[in-house]
């Protein structure tokens, strides 16, 4: 089975939040920040800045993992988010050189 990662991105200002799971974490994030997709919500929202991720061995561990954080609350989300990123920098650099199996 494929690795799998959850990432949460949002906008220069922090006020929209989003989920997503993918195998592929850097090419994921980079199609984010060129709005692929013109109609999506990430895209409609200018929702490119990567502020927190996880790495799971297998993708349905991922799964399970966005499912929980989808459930909470948005202060657990900013929570969980500023215990490992303070000052809610774009983790992006950090995470271009993540390869995927």
């Amino acid at each position: 089975m494929k690795p799998g990662f959850i990432y949460i991105i949002t906008n220069k200002n922090n006020t929209t939040l989003y989920i997503g799971v993918t195998s592929d974490l850097p090419k994921r994030i980079l199609e984010h920040k060129e709005k692929l997709y013109q109609q999506s919500f990430s895209a409609r929202y200018n929702l490119n800045k990567l502020v927190y991720y996880e790495q799971f061995q297998m993708i349905g561990d991922a799964i399970g993992r966005e499912k929980q954080l989808k459930a909470g609350s948005r202060a657990t989300k900013v929570s969980l988010i500023s215990s490992r990123n303070p000052d809610w920098n774009d983790l992006y650099d950090e995470i271009e050189d993540i390869m995927t199996i």
